[in-house]
């Protein structure tokens, strides 16, 4: 208990070594994508640019048929589980990932 109370003591009385002083972190500009994003805003420099729904499902033109075939089988399964959530966010992301799935298939492999 008595080295708790001596511990306490060294750091509470202000003497440190100037090694152990911290300089004060400074505060960020005023008007910084911090109090943007706070007031809800989205900050300037994020892209607005809507994603192709290959970019989406992460396609390249390399992949093969088969490749292909596995990501969407990937991508569907793991956003058919978000669609039935009760958070709006996840349901909405899941809508728009499983809309992506479907015009990539329908694209590489025909119609349904």
């Amino acid at each position: 208990m008595f080295k708790i109370l001596k511990s306490l003591s060294k750091s509470l009385s202000g003497n440190k070594p100037a090694a152990e002083v911290k300089k004060p972190v400074e505060a960020a500009p005023k008007g910084g994508v911090l109090e943007q994003v706070a007031k809800g805003k989205t900050p300037a420099a994020a892209p607005a640019k809507p994603k192709t729904a290959e970019e989406l499902c992460e396609i390249t033109p390399k992949m093969s048929k088969d490749e292909i075939k596995a990501r969407l089988k990937l991508l569907f399964r793991r956003f058919n589980r978000g669609a039935s959530s009760l958070d709006a966010k996840v349901r909405e992301e899941a809508e728009v990932m499983l809309n992506a799935v479907v015009e990539v298939r329908e694209k590489h492999f025909g119609e349904l």
